[in-house]
């Protein structure tokens, strides 16, 4: 079926200037003048005048964790908690409203001791006071702390013997274990939790896709495959559940039974699922101060965060990606971090730099970083909301001068360097206008403006989630512009971003998500 588009602003990102746009089996056939279009019609073409509306490139999501927005539909949520006492009441009522009995796992995200009456994270006896016979976890929002009380310490079978995994916490306080964890031990043990309601989880990917869609993405990442989802995902693409472009970045010390589970879908879409490439981790959060930097943070001249992996470790991982011709995402937050990826990049550059490897947050690379980055075809992708969520807090860890640097996207286009941005939900909303706000406003929520030089225009932010991350993806010959050939992957706005006040832009609803040329999503 033919679709005909016409009457409102497009937004091409092709440097030319359209009226109307032909589609034709899911492919932006023609573009050009109204006239010139019109006379692609026959009786089976739909006409659909825009009333002047905007139309432009479906979002590309660069990173999130596509699971964590899923299973966020099944745990409590603890986002807007002002203290402990909150944490408590909203635990007890998350247990009563769902008739949870005894002995059964309570998960809860959403916490953020930044922001908490406190100013630190809750310890087991917060949660044994009142749920002492339910398994307790709250996950922080960044994603890469958390507490577990004791019954879920019991159930894990962690006691005060337990060492902690290289680059990773298990805090103990005058030597009892406190509930409190940290990177690779927390993330290692939040994989042994017990699996949701198969039927259930199922019913939560649809509402994430559907919360993707709202939000005008239509492709998606899960920045972190673990072999745990294995049986979600072969149930998803079994029963062509997924209507979002699936990208899966693996867990590499398990690359061998991905491949042979997903033997189709190895770097090409078969039911809208791929495996893109591995995924690793180099640091925590500079929010949590686990950061790993080249300077110490403000109030502690000993301490720079830390690394979660040993240089011949990250070296392995690129030999392994360049060996089996596969992208590799590394997650890296602090300059140190950073640094450690940049430099076992270098050691295989000729053969790495085809493969375009990712720079996952790169909330602190270093401006003098900059060029090397662009020099061995890494890809930062920027988590820029931080200057909006965080931006504050990272005065108070690094300083004003350090902390106006974060996500460096205005040094990164003097340079040239190529940038995506991202919004690793589910730590936030997968909202892209509110991120292209973060990126040309760059305003705290104190109201600092934080980094002048950093801003960067409305539609180069845009690129840096559309063009820019459809290359990322190697899809740039087919998604991320207006473009004849390419898919008519298209969102139809109520406002022109390139129009509008610069306050305005976080606010502009998306009134339709069209994915192949079908509507998925209608406000």
């Amino acid at each position: 079926m033919k679709k005909i588009y016409y009457n409102g602003d497009f937004i091409t990102l092709e440097n030319n200037e359209i009226e109307a746009l032909l589609i034709e089996d899911g492919i932006i056939k023609k573009t050009g003048s109204k006239e010139e279009i019109i006379k692609y019609q026959d009786n089976k073409t739909e006409i659909i005048d825009l009333k002047g509306k905007t139309m432009m490139p479906a979002f590309i999501d660069a990173h999130s964790h596509f699971s964590g927005v899923a299973n966020n539909f099944l745990k409590v949520n603890l986002e807007g908690c002002k203290n402990f006492k909150e944490i408590q009441e909203k635990l007890l009522s998350y247990k009563k409203e769902n008739n949870i009995k005894d002995n059964e796992w309570i998960i809860a995200s959403g916490y953020d001791n930044n922001t908490l009456k406190e100013k630190e994270h809750p310890r087991k006896n917060i949660l044994d006071d009142i749920l002492p016979n339910n398994p307790v976890v709250l996950q922080h929002k960044s994603g890469h702390v958390g507490v577990f009380n004791s019954k879920a310490l019991e159930a894990l079978n962690i006691t005060e013997n337990t060492i902690a995994p290289e680059g990773g916490l298990i805090e103990k306080i005058d030597g009892k274990l406190s509930g409190y964890m940290e990177e690779n031990a927390f993330i290692e043990y939040q994989k042994k939790l017990p699996i949701q309601d198969f039927n259930k989880l199922i019913e939560a990917y649809q509402k994430a896709q559907e919360k993707y869609l709202s939000y005008g993405i239509t492709t998606v990442q899960e920045g972190m495959t673990y072999t745990s989802m294995i049986p979600i995902y072969k149930e998803l693409i079994s029963q062509n559940k997924l209507i979002v472009d699936l990208v899966s970045y693996i867990e590499i010390n398990n690359r061998k039974v991905f491949f042979e589970e997903f033997k189709n879908n190895i770097k090409k879409y078969e039911n809208n699922f791929k495996i893109g490439g591995y995924k690793i981790f180099l640091d925590g959060s500079p929010q949590s101060k686990t950061a790993w930097m080249r300077t110490p943070y403000v109030g502690d001249n000993e301490y720079y965060g830390y690394g979660t992996m040993k240089d011949k470790e990250v070296e392995n991982a690129i030999k392994i990606s360049i060996a089996t011709n596969m992208q590799i995402l590394a997650h890296c937050n602090g300059d140190k971090a950073t640094e450690q990826y940049i430099k076992a990049i270098e050691k295989y550059s000729k053969e790495i730099k085809k493969l375009r490897p990712v720079m996952i947050h790169a909330q602190l690379l270093g401006t003098d970083q900059i060029k090397e980055v662009k020099k061995y075809n890494i890809i930062p992708s920027f988590f820029i909301a931080h200057v909006f969520y965080w931006g504050d807090i990272h005065i108070s860890n690094f300083g004003m001068k350090r902390a106006s640097k974060i996500s460096p996207a205005g040094s990164s286009l003097k340079e040239n360097a190529l940038f995506t941005f991202h919004q690793d939900a589910p730590v936030i909303e997968p909202n892209m206008f509110e991120t292209i706000w973060c990126a040309v406003t760059r305003k705290t929520k104190d109201g600092v403006e934080l980094g002048k030089d950093e801003k960067i225009s409305v539609l180069d932010a845009i690129k840096a989630v559309t063009i820019n991350a459809a290359y990322q993806y190697f899809e740039e010959n087919k998604k991320g512009s207006i473009k004849e050939g390419k898919f008519a992957d298209l969102i139809i706005l109520e406002k022109n971003p390139l129009k509008v006040d610069l306050k305005a832009i976080k606010n502009i609803k998306i009134l339709e998500t069209i994915k192949r040329g079908k509507t998925l999503y209608k406000s």
